[in-house]
């Protein structure tokens, strides 16, 4: 077996046993969790969500500057003021030209020099500008979506590398749709929502905006056509829901034919542009949608076309722009789509700009002050703890094949958890940062990073990159490694406290690990093998029983609404949901390991089992505006965050923990409570 696997025997004591030195106390309330935020008037099987943090929710005023606030929002905003005082210190002292200290506060400084981006006007971009007015053709129209490619602006054929998800020790060249400004096709197809029509009127006011600041005439005209244009875009797309289909998105092309698949692009020039058109293959992610994009290319008037181009130009450029721009970008994006009151104070958004560039070069010098090597060896140790939980549910699972059920533990055994940060930093050597030049280095940016993805092709895949900074709080699941990724920035209250009670980190960050290694299993993630290739390793008869499982949990969540008339998208959040309800159950399950058959103690009257649900229900503290919380519930695979601690009602021990009742909300029968994993 596993020798990792085995190892998590020996932690368990550790993480069981109270981390408290004499004197410490939690970061949040005597044991990790924030008791004078529930409401006890209610019942938790009425709205556990509410019992757990509804005072602290009704008094919550979500920040000016936000579109929603929670529990990841509060530990970003520390991450985003550690980070600021990470540049700031870096850019306060001498620094040799080309060093990382030098681009980190030249880049910011650029950024924050708002005179200096005002007396360049838009004149900044000017150089793109004339390149779209110098098209001529069609042909020159596909060169410059290559050259888009370079420049990350948006287009609607994308365009660059990615892994082979059935050679996974390889890169590809894949493309796939794209192009749209607004979040989603439904916003430009759904024409009976009053709140997507809004949105609509206000997008075409936006595009007369920029067209208008940036100096064309017939502004309005120009957006009303290539309002058209993206709506005809829209009606290729495939639905979210489709794309999250693992073998349908996987389409390899020989390059030679793609002409004949793929007519009215000339594909030559936009693969030469885009630096691919040596290589044999092209993986295509969204065939309908690309050849209805080529058609559109062919049958469109050019003049429309380069309308767009200089529409997602500006979008894209906007935000490092005059103020005129950056309020016209901040009215639709955030006020009108998110609901947002106020913007964000420009050192946050410098901020934000400047970890999304040089975030490997800040983590280094983040992970030195706040992430102490002892939060990481017992970070280690917890998710080995988690993924010995995980491997004794999976062989004791009754309804999968006894051959599938090796597969999947040898899987399992082969995983890759990456915490806290790189073993291997980037190297930022080659990118150039010129203090003044905001926008350049924005597109210097964006080059140095499509060269670095260029240079994978045809070398082996390094696996020990990582494609979150350490000041993300956040954590993912790659499939195509085989791997769990949990940035230094999550491992902090309310997920992860040393001395918190660990039945609250269990609850909390437990869950999260749990969360993450069943997205391994989910109903895409079992898709992959151990090596990260996409294949078929499940017997049919696997299959079907796992759907019949997974089809509950679609219409259970499908049920919730979060907003009147607008349920959650049980098909579109079913991966997430999979993660959700089996990695509580993991993480309860770890937890119960390490208790040795102890019973805990009580602490401010809860049991152990409630201060594990408890924790859980912490992290998802989370308030929306509606606005925001609606391009959620189109866009995103998640259950909005206030919604998710109700997985509980599908827990046994939950029941017997807290005594929900028959009659009362959330109550299900032990018939009907899910069990996947």
């Amino acid at each position: 077996m596993n020798k990792a696997i085995l190892a998590g025997a020996s932690v368990l004591a550790l993480l069981a046993a109270p981390a408290l030195a004499k004197g410490a106390k939690p970061d949040i309330g005597s044991f990790g969790f924030d008791v004078a935020g529930m409401d006890r008037s209610i019942k938790p099987g009425n709205d556990f969500t509410a019992f757990a943090g509804g005072t602290y929710l009704s008094t919550l005023e979500i920040p000016a500057d936000k579109t929603n606030f929670g529990m990841f929002t509060r530990l970003r905003d520390l991450s985003q003021e550690r980070t600021r005082g990470i540049i700031e210190a870096a850019a306060a002292k001498p620094a040799a030209p080309g060093s990382e200290a030098q681009k980190v506060g030249d880049f910011f400084a650029s950024f924050m020099d708002e005179a200096r981006i005002e007396a360049i006007g838009v004149a900044a971009i000017k150089p793109e500008l004339d390149a779209i007015a110098a098209i001529g053709d069609k042909a020159a129209l596909a060169a410059a979506f290559g050259r888009a490619a370079r420049e990350g602006v948006s287009v609607p054929v994308g365009v660059g590398v990615g892994p082979d998800r059935k050679n996974p020790d390889k890169f590809t060249v894949v493309a796939g749709q794209g192009g749209l400004g607004l979040p989603d096709r439904d916003y430009y197809l759904d024409l009976a929502n009053p709140k997507f029509a809004e949105a609509r009127a206000k997008y075409q006011t936006y595009m007369t905006t920029l067209f208008g600041l940036a100096g064309y005439d017939n502004a309005a005209g120009r957006a009303a056509a290539v309002i058209a244009l993206e709506t005809g875009i829209a009606k290729t797309h495939w639905t979210r829901v489709e794309r999250r289909q693992a073998e349908k998105t996987y389409n390899p092309v020989a390059r030679t034919a793609l002409d004949a698949q793929y007519p009215g692009m000339d594909w030559a020039r936009l693969l030469t542009e885009a630096g691919l058109n040596d290589q044999p293959v092209v993986v295509i992610s969204t065939p309908s949608a690309i050849a209805g994009t080529a058609k559109l290319i062919d049958s469109e008037p050019l003049a429309v076309w380069k309308d767009y181009l200089v529409f997602q130009t500006l979008r894209d450029a906007a935000p490092v722009l005059p103020k005129a721009f950056v309020d016209a970008n901040f009215d639709f994006y955030s006020k009108t789509l998110g609901g947002q009151p106020e913007q964000q104070p420009r050192w946050k958004r410098g901020v934000d700009f400047t970890t999304a560039v040089l975030g490997e070069a800040l983590g280094k010098l983040y992970v030195a002050e706040y992430f102490p090597p002892e939060s990481k060896k017992l970070a280690d140790e917890l998710v080995t703890n988690i993924i010995a939980a995980m491997d004794t549910r999976l062989a004791n699972l009754a309804w999968m094949d006894p051959k599938t059920r090796v597969a999947a533990r040898e899987k399992l055994a082969a995983f890759k958890p990456k915490i806290g940060y790189p073993d291997k930093w980037r190297d930022y050597s080659a990118l150039n940062i010129v203090r003044g030049d905001a926008i350049g280095n924005v597109r210097r940016a964006a080059a140095f990073e499509y060269a670095r993805q260029l240079a994978k092709l045809g070398q082996p895949v390094d696996r020990s990159e990582w494609f979150m900074t350490p000041m993300t709080v956040n954590a993912y699941a790659n499939p195509v490694w085989n791997e769990i990724v949990f940035p230094a920035a999550i491992l902090q209250a309310p997920f992860f406290d040393p001395k918190a009670d660990p039945s609250v980190n269990y609850g909390g960050i437990g869950a999260v690990i749990g969360h993450e290694i069943t997205h391994h299993f989910d109903d895409q993630g079992r898709k992959y093998d151990k090596t990260g290739r996409l294949a078929d390793w499940w017997t049919p008869e696997d299959v079907a029983r796992f759907k019949v499982l997974t089809d509950k949990v679609v219409a259970q969540y499908g049920a919730y609404q979060p907003l009147p008339g607008k349920n959650v998208n049980g098909d579109l959040t079913l991966g997430e949901n999979i993660a959700d309800l089996a990695g509580l159950n993991i993480a309860y399950d770890a937890w119960k390991l390490s208790l040795k058959g102890k019973k805990p103690k009580q602490m401010e009257g809860f049991t152990g089992d409630q201060r594990f649900f408890l924790g859980f229900s912490q992290v998802w503290r989370q308030k929306y505006r509606d606005a925001s919380l609606l391009q959620q519930l189109v866009t995103d695979p998640h259950t909005p965050g206030h919604f998710r601690p109700y997985v509980v009602r599908n827990f046994d021990a939950w029941y017997d923990a807290f005594g929900a009742q028959a009659g009362e909300t959330y109550y299900l029968s032990p018939a009907d409570r899910l069990k996947v994993w």
